[in-house]
């Protein structure tokens, strides 16, 4: 009996720590933020942004008892966008939102585990990286080649250019099989991003109730 308790304790510890929401707050932003006018605000469950004529990101790395996530949902608002941009387009690819999902194998994401530079993340050779988009031209569903991460990176547009407020869920091992044609294993970090230098525009939004499953 102490044994089954001991196996459900932890089974509720692990199933608590992946359906629990994500808290921003002790979330870091990349280097080239402090040349740029982009502001996150974390709050209780969320996150506020302001792009002015700007781009940025901000980031976290998981937990163990996260990497096994292959599900996420969120609320995401806009209350001033950018224009439709072409997302594969290298400079002229402006989006209201953006939020990373990055992977590594399993054993370099232990090798890994007390790096906390997003750019090594996101440049390992061996790691990927869905992306999924609110802003653009395209079409709800699209994916696309990412100008900057090459083979390793894929767009998923979820919200074309404008202003709402949506529910998402999606499937990150589907979507992970669909952009790489191959299966998942440690999602090790998350990241936020807002982007409106090209366009030179004031972009606000917010992403709120991020939850991994």
């Amino acid at each position: 009996m102490r044994i089954l308790t001991a196996i459900l304790a932890l089974t509720l510890s692990a199933s608590v720590a992946l359906a629990g929401p994500v808290n921003f707050d002790a979330w870091r932003t990349h280097w080239f933020a402090f040349f740029s006018k982009v502001t996150f605000a974390p709050s209780a469950g969320a996150i506020s942004v302001t792009a002015d004529g700007s781009v940025s990101i901000t980031y976290d790395r998981l937990a163990p008892e996260d990497w096994d996530a292959r599900m996420a949902s969120w609320v995401w608002d806009v209350d001033s966008s950018v224009p439709a941009t072409d997302l594969r387009q290298k400079g002229g690819d402006d989006r209201n939102l953006a939020l990373y999902f990055a992977f590594l194998p399993k054993a370099e994401a232990e090798r890994l585990q007390g790096t906390r530079s997003l750019r090594k993340l996101l440049n390992h050779p061996e790691g990927r990286v869905l992306v999924y988009v609110w802003g653009g031209d395209h079409a709800r569903g699209a994916v696309l080649g990412s100008p900057y991460l090459g083979p390793r990176g894929k767009t998923i547009v979820l919200r074309p250019s404008g202003t709402g407020s949506h529910a998402e869920t999606v499937d990150l091992a589907a979507d992970y099989r669909r952009a790489f044609g191959s299966t998942p294993e440690a999602l090790v970090a998350l990241a936020l991003s807002a982007d409106s230098d090209d366009t030179d525009v004031i972009m606000q939004g917010q992403v709120s109730n991020l939850r991994l499953q």
